[in-house]
Protein backbone atom coordinates (compact mmCIF):
# COMPACT_ATOMS: atom_id res chain seq x y z
CA UNK A 1 0.00 0.00 0.00
CA UNK A 2 1.70 3.47 -0.90
CA UNK A 3 1.85 6.74 1.28
CA UNK A 4 -0.77 8.01 -0.77
CA UNK A 5 -3.71 5.27 0.17
CA UNK A 6 -3.01 5.35 3.70
CA UNK A 7 -3.19 8.80 3.92
CA UNK A 8 -6.64 8.49 2.13
CA UNK A 9 -8.02 5.95 4.37
CA UNK A 10 -7.34 7.56 7.94
CA UNK A 11 -7.90 10.86 6.71
CA UNK A 12 -11.94 10.09 6.30
CA UNK A 13 -14.12 12.68 7.15
CA UNK A 14 -17.43 12.08 8.97
CA UNK A 15 -20.10 10.67 6.44
CA UNK A 16 -24.05 11.77 6.72
CA UNK A 17 -23.90 7.84 7.96
CA UNK A 18 -21.82 8.45 10.96
CA UNK A 19 -24.19 11.46 11.96
CA UNK A 20 -27.51 9.57 11.41
CA UNK A 21 -25.83 6.45 13.84
CA UNK A 22 -25.05 8.82 16.73
CA UNK A 23 -27.91 10.94 16.57
CA UNK A 24 -29.87 7.24 16.68
CA UNK A 25 -28.00 5.95 19.34
CA UNK A 26 -28.48 9.85 21.44
CA UNK A 27 -32.21 9.31 20.81
CA UNK A 28 -32.44 5.41 21.87
CA UNK A 29 -30.44 6.44 25.21
CA UNK A 30 -32.91 9.28 25.84
CA UNK A 31 -35.92 7.47 25.34
CA UNK A 32 -34.87 4.80 27.79
CA UNK A 33 -33.87 7.36 30.32
CA UNK A 34 -37.43 8.51 29.78
CA UNK A 35 -39.39 5.52 29.76
CA UNK A 36 -37.59 4.58 33.08
CA UNK A 37 -38.21 7.71 35.16
CA UNK A 38 -41.41 7.14 36.03
CA UNK A 39 -40.53 3.69 37.79
CA UNK A 40 -37.66 5.36 39.44
CA UNK A 41 -39.86 7.88 40.50
CA UNK A 42 -42.26 5.54 42.62
CA UNK A 43 -39.85 4.55 44.06
CA UNK A 44 -39.87 8.01 46.45
CA UNK A 45 -42.00 8.49 49.95
CA UNK A 46 -45.17 9.42 48.93
CA UNK A 47 -46.40 13.21 50.40
CA UNK A 48 -48.38 11.29 53.27
CA UNK A 49 -45.25 9.76 54.18
CA UNK A 50 -42.80 12.75 54.19
CA UNK A 51 -45.71 14.61 56.45
CA UNK A 52 -45.44 12.07 59.02
CA UNK A 53 -41.01 12.06 58.83
CA UNK A 54 -41.15 15.27 61.16
CA UNK A 55 -43.02 16.69 64.10
CA UNK A 56 -43.34 19.58 65.26
CA UNK A 57 -43.85 20.06 69.35
CA UNK A 58 -44.18 23.41 71.65
CA UNK A 59 -42.59 22.01 74.24
CA UNK A 60 -43.62 25.02 76.92
CA UNK A 61 -46.85 23.91 77.34
CA UNK A 62 -45.81 20.65 79.25
CA UNK A 63 -45.84 21.55 83.30
CA UNK A 64 -42.37 20.87 84.84
CA UNK A 65 -42.86 16.81 86.05
CA UNK A 66 -45.06 15.49 83.46
CA UNK A 67 -45.04 14.55 80.13
CA UNK A 68 -46.79 14.09 76.46
CA UNK A 69 -46.45 11.38 73.88
CA UNK A 70 -46.67 12.54 70.85
CA UNK A 71 -46.80 10.54 67.69
CA UNK A 72 -43.43 10.18 65.16
CA UNK A 73 -43.76 7.52 62.30
CA UNK A 74 -45.89 5.59 64.03
CA UNK A 75 -44.63 5.35 67.35
CA UNK A 76 -45.01 7.40 70.31
CA UNK A 77 -42.11 9.79 71.86
CA UNK A 78 -42.30 10.68 75.05
CA UNK A 79 -41.30 13.86 76.00
CA UNK A 80 -40.69 14.75 79.62
CA UNK A 81 -40.42 18.37 81.42
CA UNK A 82 -38.33 16.89 84.35
CA UNK A 83 -37.84 18.22 87.89
CA UNK A 84 -34.45 19.15 89.84
CA UNK A 85 -34.85 16.18 91.55
CA UNK A 86 -35.09 13.64 88.34
CA UNK A 87 -32.33 15.71 86.62
CA UNK A 88 -30.19 14.85 90.32
CA UNK A 89 -31.01 11.39 90.04
CA UNK A 90 -30.04 10.75 86.55
CA UNK A 91 -26.98 11.93 87.14
CA UNK A 92 -25.99 10.63 90.27
CA UNK A 93 -26.00 6.90 88.69
CA UNK A 94 -22.64 5.71 88.11
CA UNK A 95 -22.40 5.04 84.29
CA UNK A 96 -19.98 1.98 84.55
CA UNK A 97 -23.25 0.13 85.89
CA UNK A 98 -25.12 0.59 83.44
CA UNK A 99 -26.04 -2.06 80.68
CA UNK A 100 -26.20 0.47 78.03
CA UNK A 101 -23.64 3.21 79.54
CA UNK A 102 -25.03 6.61 78.61
CA UNK A 103 -24.77 9.55 80.65
CA UNK A 104 -27.26 11.66 80.84
CA UNK A 105 -25.81 14.53 79.08
CA UNK A 106 -25.63 12.01 76.08
CA UNK A 107 -29.12 11.67 75.80
CA UNK A 108 -30.00 15.63 75.03
CA UNK A 109 -29.46 17.50 72.00
CA UNK A 110 -28.01 21.30 72.01
CA UNK A 111 -30.62 23.72 71.66
CA UNK A 112 -29.55 26.84 69.22
CA UNK A 113 -27.51 28.65 71.62
CA UNK A 114 -25.53 25.35 71.63
CA UNK A 115 -26.38 24.94 75.65
CA UNK A 116 -28.19 21.97 76.52
CA UNK A 117 -31.37 21.71 78.61
CA UNK A 118 -31.19 18.69 80.71
CA UNK A 119 -35.16 19.50 81.76
CA UNK A 120 -36.12 17.87 78.44
CA UNK A 121 -36.40 14.66 77.69
CA UNK A 122 -36.79 13.34 74.42
CA UNK A 123 -36.83 9.69 73.86
CA UNK A 124 -39.04 6.39 71.61
CA UNK A 125 -41.68 5.66 73.89
CA UNK A 126 -40.89 1.74 72.93
CA UNK A 127 -38.92 -1.04 74.95
CA UNK A 128 -36.20 -2.37 73.39
CA UNK A 129 -37.25 -5.62 74.56
CA UNK A 130 -40.12 -6.76 73.04
CA UNK A 131 -41.50 -3.19 71.70
CA UNK A 132 -43.91 -2.88 74.10
CA UNK A 133 -44.85 0.72 75.57
CA UNK A 134 -43.53 1.55 78.97
CA UNK A 135 -45.70 3.29 81.73
CA UNK A 136 -44.31 6.46 82.92
CA UNK A 137 -44.62 9.55 85.21
CA UNK A 138 -42.21 7.73 88.07
CA UNK A 139 -43.27 4.04 86.96
CA UNK A 140 -41.00 1.17 88.73
CA UNK A 141 -38.21 1.12 91.45
CA UNK A 142 -36.25 3.80 89.46
CA UNK A 143 -38.57 6.69 89.31
CA UNK A 144 -39.22 6.54 85.19
CA UNK A 145 -40.40 4.30 83.06
CA UNK A 146 -41.65 0.85 83.31
CA UNK A 147 -42.96 -2.20 81.13
CA UNK A 148 -45.50 -3.96 82.04
CA UNK A 149 -44.90 -7.01 79.50
CA UNK A 150 -41.69 -8.59 81.05
CA UNK A 151 -40.83 -5.98 83.44
CA UNK A 152 -38.08 -3.52 82.16
CA UNK A 153 -37.41 -0.45 84.31
CA UNK A 154 -35.74 2.34 83.15
CA UNK A 155 -34.54 5.56 85.23
CA UNK A 156 -35.23 9.36 84.50
CA UNK A 157 -33.29 9.57 81.62
CA UNK A 158 -34.49 6.43 80.21
CA UNK A 159 -31.58 3.81 80.65
CA UNK A 160 -32.40 0.53 81.41
CA UNK A 161 -31.70 -0.61 85.09
CA UNK A 162 -33.38 -3.63 85.20
CA UNK A 163 -35.22 -6.36 83.51
CA UNK A 164 -34.59 -8.02 79.79
CA UNK A 165 -34.40 -4.99 77.95
CA UNK A 166 -30.90 -4.93 76.23
CA UNK A 167 -30.62 -1.42 75.29
CA UNK A 168 -31.78 2.30 76.47
CA UNK A 169 -34.79 3.90 75.34
CA UNK A 170 -34.00 5.17 71.98
CA UNK A 171 -33.32 8.92 71.51
CA UNK A 172 -34.90 9.93 68.28
CA UNK A 173 -33.32 12.09 65.98
CA UNK A 174 -34.28 16.02 67.27
CA UNK A 175 -33.73 19.29 66.92
CA UNK A 176 -34.83 22.80 68.85
CA UNK A 177 -36.37 25.22 66.47
CA UNK A 178 -36.51 27.75 68.76
CA UNK A 179 -36.70 27.97 73.27
CA UNK A 180 -40.40 26.23 72.98
CA UNK A 181 -40.44 23.98 69.68
CA UNK A 182 -38.35 21.23 69.23
CA UNK A 183 -38.59 19.16 65.48
CA UNK A 184 -38.46 14.75 65.96
CA UNK A 185 -37.63 13.63 62.70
Amino acid sequence: MSDATAGQIGDQEPTRRDFIHIAAGAAVVGGGVLALWPFIDQMNPAADTLALSTTEVDISQIPVGSQITVSWRGKPVFIRHRTEEEIAEANAVDVSSLRDPQTDDERLVPDPEGALRPEILVMEGVCTHFGCVPLGDGAGPFDGWFCPCHGSAYDTSGRIRQGPAPLNLPVPPYAYLSDNVIRIG
